[in-house]
């Protein structure tokens, strides 16, 4: 909903748009989150992980070289979406760091191929680059051309378990030791076969109950008390009503294994899409 043009119709009737669209609270937060991103850490790369990119039992790393492609791994939008442009760069030498560092963990990894069938529906799409998980909110974040700083992609774990996800997180978190920022990225509230639950202003008292319980495990201080209630969100009377499955949540326990033990912050409080930064 974020690449639609700002004067789309809000076609799913839902108030989707409204908040999470192109002139809502997320795509205004983002537009100001990236050029602070890059003003507090002055990164020297990005790594990045998406809801969009399963792999079971291995890690796939990108390594595009001078322009990173974009995989428009969506169906039956309009024709606008299917020509949305960001221009990035990847880099090998980051991209093999990555594979070092989940070897040296004792996990599977290696470069993405230039050819690979991705998707979580069972058929996948054939290509390969930065998925709209990735490419959609870092053209707010970053403009529709970023080259300055290389970004480069992990595949999230297909079994969609939160502490073998969060362990990918754990494995890179040299990087930001290094000068990498590592971003991970979903939604807290991810249902499409109940629009109503994308947005506050429709969103059922399951939608919220749930989102509330996400707010306050990361506010937890002691570190191993915020990963057990972090963990327990799984189990929430609310978890499935908001995600039938988990793939747009589990990104939140990769992030906070790369940040694991340090202190947290809610950075954006926006209902079904807040960030939360990790290990501060």
């Amino acid at each position: 909903m974020l690449a639609f043009a700002p004067d789309a119709p809000d076609a799913f009737g839902s108030g989707i748009m409204k908040w999470g669209g192109p002139n809502g609270p997320l795509a205004a937060f983002l537009k100001d989150f990236g050029p602070t991103l890059l003003s507090k850490y002055q990164p020297k790369g990005i790594v990045v992980f998406s809801a969009h990119w399963e792999t079971h039992n291995e890690r796939l790393v990108t390594d595009y070289g001078d322009e990173n492609p974009l995989l428009m791994d969506y169906y039956g939008f309009p024709p606008a979406l299917y020509e949305l442009k960001f221009k990035s760069k990847g880099d090998s030498a980051l991209a093999n760091r990555v594979v070092e560092l989940y070897k040296e963990a004792g996990q599977k990894a290696r470069l993405s191929p230039k050819l690979e069938t991705r998707g979580s529906d069972g058929r996948g799409f054939q290509g390969a680059g930065l998925d709209h998980g990735v490419f959609v909110p870092f053209r707010l974040m970053f403009g529709d051309s970023f080259t300055s700083i290389p970004i480069v992609q992990v595949s999230i774990d297909s079994s969609l378990s939160p502490e073998k996800n969060w362990a990918l997180g754990k494995a890179v978190a040299q990087l930001r030791s290094e000068g990498i920022l590592v971003l991970s990225g979903g939604l807290m509230v991810h249902n499409l076969r109940d629009w109503d639950g994308f947005s506050p202003l429709t969103a059922k008292s399951a939608h919220k109950a749930f989102d509330e319980a996400i707010v306050a495990s990361i506010r937890v201080k002691d570190a191993e008390e915020r990963k057990k209630a972090m963990v327990d969100l799984t189990s929430h009377s609310g978890f499935r009503a908001s995600h039938p499955r988990e793939e747009h949540f589990v990104p939140l326990y990769i992030a906070a294994g790369a940040g694991e033990g340090g202190e947290t912050k809610v950075v954006a409080d926006l209902y079904g899409c807040e960030t939360f930064a990790f290990g501060l």
